[in-house]
Parts: C-alpha cells; structure tokens; sequence
C-alpha cells in the first residue's frame, strides 16, 4: 500500500478490512520504500522477454511462476540490502523522492 489513489478507493478498504488486514500509514508515493517494486520491475521483464508470451490468466499464472524461480537469490538479496540507504535517504530528504 502505498497510499495511492487506487490503493485508497471504498472497495479496496472493504476487502482489506473483510480479510482483517490491517494497514500501515505509508507515505503518500513512496515506491523508493517498497522494495518489491524492483521485484515485480525485474519478474514482469522475464516475462516480456519470453519466446511466447502469455496470452492468457494460465500462461501468465505459469510464466509468472517458471520466471519467479529463475530469479536470482542475489537479485533478492540487493533488494533486501538496499533497505538502510533507502531509509536513510527518504530521512534526510524529509521523505521526498529519492533520486536514481
């Protein structure tokens, strides 16, 4: 959740409460601080990049699965690091866009 507009909408809050999911107050768009974001970056490119695309709900459930284990464990483990110069970054920005 990062506070955008569609993440915020009536039906979106009425799930998230059905199933209990308690929401953390996040900044309002912040993806520098969601580091799947560059995990979803990296699987949805895998995906693109096959000889057959998906064409359909299944092909894209098994693409996204077969591409998801062939994700580098140092892919996921640069991401988890990341984290403390991310933080200290959005800190010393008062929580403006870090910049690339």
């Amino acid at each position: 959740m990062d506070n955008a507009t569609c993440h915020r909408t009536l039906a979106v809050q009425d799930c998230l409460d059905s199933e209990g999911i308690q929401r953390l107050l996040w900044p309002a768009r912040s993806p520098d601080l969601n580091p799947i974001q560059n995990v979803w970056d990296a699987l949805g490119r895998q995906v693109a990049g096959r000889n057959y695309p998906p064409t359909n709900k299944n092909t894209l459930i098994r693409a996204l699965t077969e591409e998801w284990d062939k994700l580098p464990q140092q892919l996921l483990d640069n991401v988890v690091q990341s984290m403390v110069r991310r933080v200290e970054c959005c800190i010393t920005l008062h929580g403006g866009h870090i910049p690339y």
